[in-house]
Order: C-alpha cells, then sequence, then structure tokens
C-alpha cells in the first residue's frame, strides 16, 4: 500500500483539519509529522495552544491516520528526518502549507507531490486555527511600491510614496514574511480582535508608537501601522519623516478587484541564518528618486487599471530597492524570479531575503500560488 506523509501543527485540531487528513489518506497510509513546540514557536513566532505531545495524541485518535510522528528538523522542512524513515510516495500539502523547498525536495526524492484545495466537510463552514485561535479580522499588510521611502535615512534624499493594500486575514502569514505580521499582533494586543470605530490615523499613530515605545533603535516604518488601520489601497507621502505628509485613500470597487484580479504570492524559501538586509546598503538620492518615481508610476496604473504599467511599475520598484539594498535578494531568490519571469508582468518580494512571498503581476493563474482579498471600506 502507498505511504502518504503530511506535516503541520495541527493545533486546535478543528474540521478543516479532518478534512484534509481524509483526503491525504485516499493516497494511501497516512502518517501525519507535527511541528514541534520550538519549531512552530520559531516559524510563527508563538507557541501552539497544545503542546506537542497533546497535539500528537488527538490526531492518533483519528481512524484515517496511520501514525503520528514529531518533527526532529527544524524550519518548514522539519519533517525531513521522518521522511527517511517513513519513506512516502506522496507527500501531501494544502495550498497554504505550499513552498518551493517541499516541492523541491521531493523531486530530488522521487516523492510525488500533492497540494490540495481547503475544502470543508459537506455543510460544515470552512475552518482554520488562525480563525478558532483569535477570531480575529484584524488585516495584514502588503506595500505595492516604494518600499523604505517610509523611512527617514531614505525619504530625506527624495520624497516619495509608498503605496500599501490592507488585506483580510484569510491566510495565516508567519513572522518575517513581509505581511506586517509584527505590527498586527500589536494591533491585536491593543484591540483584541477587530479594528475599533473612529479617527484612522490616530489609529495608526497609537499602532506606530505601540510598536516602537521610547528607546527603540530600529524604528519600524509607518507603512505597516497605516497600511492595517486604513482599508483599501493607500498612498502615503513621506519627505523625510517617520509619518507621511499626506495619505491619499482609493475605494473604488473596480480599482481594488483589478489589484485582486492581478496579485498572485509564491512561498519562498526562508532566510538563511545571521541575515541583515541593512548590510552593504547604498542609499543616496538618485536611488530614492528611481523608487519614488517606480512608486507614482505604480499608483498611476492602479488608478487606470493598466496591468501591464501596473508590473512594470512593481518590478521598476523591486529594482530600485535591491539597488540601495543588495541583500534583500540572493542566488536562489533571483533563481524563482527567473522561473516566473515569462508567466508575470512584474514582481517584488515581500519579506526581504527569504521567508515571504514573491509577489507577481500576472494575468492568468500561477499553479500553487495564493490570492488575496483586499479589506473594503467597512467603517
Amino acid at each position: 500500500m502507498p505511504r502518504v506523509l503530511v506535516s503541520g501543527c495541527f493545533d486546535l485540531l478543528h474540521s478543516g483539519h479532518v478534512a484534509f487528513l481524509r483526503s491525504a489518506a485516499e493516497y494511501g497510509e497516512l502518517h501525519v509529522c507535527i511541528g514541534g513546540d520550538r519549531t512552530v514557536h520559531g516559524i510563527k513566532g508563538r507557541w501552539p495552544v497544545n503542546d506537542e505531545r497533546e497535539r500528537k495524541y488527538m490526531l492518533e485518535a483519528l481512524a484515517c491516520v496511520h501514525a503520528v510522528h514529531i518533527g526532529s528538523g527544524s524550519g518548514i522542512l522539519d519533517f525531513l528526518p521522518e521522511l527517511e524513515q517513513v519513506r512516502p510516495d506522496f507527500l501531501v500539502v494544502n495550498r497554504d502549507g505550499h513552498s518551493e523547498a517541499k516541492a523541491d525536495l521531493c523531486r530530488v526524492k522521487g516523492v510525488r507531490y500533492v497540494v490540495l484545495e481547503r475544502t470543508p466537510h459537506t455543510g460544515l463552514s470552512p475552518r482554520s486555527t488562525t480563525a478558532l485561535r483569535e477570531a480575529c479580522t484584524i488585516p495584514y499588510r502588503l506595500d505595492l511600491a516604494g518600499g523604505w521611502l517610509d523611512q527617514p535615512f531614505v525619504s530625506k534624499h527624495h520624497p516619495g510614496s509608498v503605496i500599501t493594500i490592507s488585506l483580510e486575514p484569510t491566510h495565516d502569514f508567519s513572522t518575517r514574511s513581509g505581511m506586517s505580521s509584527s505590527t498586527r499582533e500589536k494591533a491585536i494586543a491593543l484591540w483584541r480582535t477587530h479594528l475599533p470605530h473612529g479617527d484612522r490615523e490616530q489609529q495608526a499613530r497609537l499602532l506606530f508608537s505601540a510598536e516602537n515605545p521610547p528607546g527603540t533603535v530600529e524604528v519600524s516604518g509607518s507603512q505597516d501601522s497605516i497600511g492595517i488601520v486604513y482599508p483599501g489601497a493607500n498612498r502615503l507621502h513621506y519627505n523625510g519623516g517617520y509619518w507621511p505628509e499626506h495619505i491619499e485613500e482609493e475605494h473604488r470597487e473596480d480599482v481594488l478587484r483589478f489589484i485582486e484580479d492581478h496579485l498572485q504570492l509564491v512561498p519562498l524559501g526562508p532566510r538563511s541564518d545571521g541575515y541583515s538586509v541593512l548590510q552593504d546598503t547604498r542609499v543616496d538620492a538618485a536611488g530614492a528618486k528611481a523608487l519614488a518615481d517606480a512608486a507614482e508610476a505604480c499608483w498611476n496604473a492602479i488608478q487606470q487599471k493598466d496591468a501591464v504599467a501596473f508590473g512594470s511599475a512593481m518590478r521598476a520598484s523591486f529594482e530600485a530597492q535591491v539597488a540601495m539594498f543588495p541583500h534583500m535578494v540572493d542566488a536562489a531568490i533571483r533563481q524563482r524570479i527567473e522561473e516566473f519571469r515569462p508567466h508575470a508582468l512584474g514582481w517584488k518580494l515581500s519579506g526581504a531575503g527569504g521567508g515571504g512571498y514573491l509577489v507577481l503581476v500576472a494575468t492568468t493563474a500561477i499553479p500553487e500560488a495564493l490570492r488575496l482579498k483586499i479589506r473594503r471600506n467597512d467603517l
């Protein structure tokens, strides 16, 4: 009988987990490798609610599961020693759990790689650990162009804008993935499950202050807090300060849908140990101007719903960033970009140096890519 391996945290076991495991078990004898407590903390930035022993016990009680292992490796490939032990015919993941590192591993090991959609059991609502753990609607943030101009040491050379979108929490983005997950954690500490009604700028300033208390050495950019609090798409104009001089909001449904229809995210491998994006920086007026010009072009392309111009501007913004911060990319990331170049109009990174996503502008669906949902103006 074929053997199947799945891996994951499986914290707060719910119907979505059971549906996924049953689907995986259709491929053969099901082995589950759960992330150890320290591994989960390292990837997600928080400890699981249920420790590894309890999670193992719960999964062993399911009829569709043959055996449960606790991953003895580390990172997103913590199941590697168990894969060598089980020698599965299939590695099965859900779409949120897909990564190119896993796909590459399967190609090397001769294991068939299967990506399943999140499909709830008939009559049941979709479930995720994120929803059960937090019951939280506080959004994430993604910048489309101009990132780094919210730092005074960049915008002091030339003023310019950062273009952001506020994202519904439809995916469980990990820490250091470029989705403002650390700022979101501060928002959850302040407001628990929902953003409050009221003055958005006041809320964003409060969130910015909470993340950067007195004595902070490396100040997080204000685009993170603004991008979370302000719905829709926003243009934040900086001129040498930590806070933008003005914020231009975009809430038109046709524009937001255009962005959603053309953005796709492909997971990247983890960052290397000791990574520093600020190493060997070369920030100057020419670089800051190139970044500002690209952000302006991106905003105009969005307004005009011009996909080709959108992709070109995002790519120009990315290239301007890398010119000033060369350690944003490494050889592996450049290789991934080349793989998608024929299918994309433009690209950028969320999560410099890995650990995040390759953000693509494309007119056709890219296999295994994630789609995003922009938070609408609901106040």
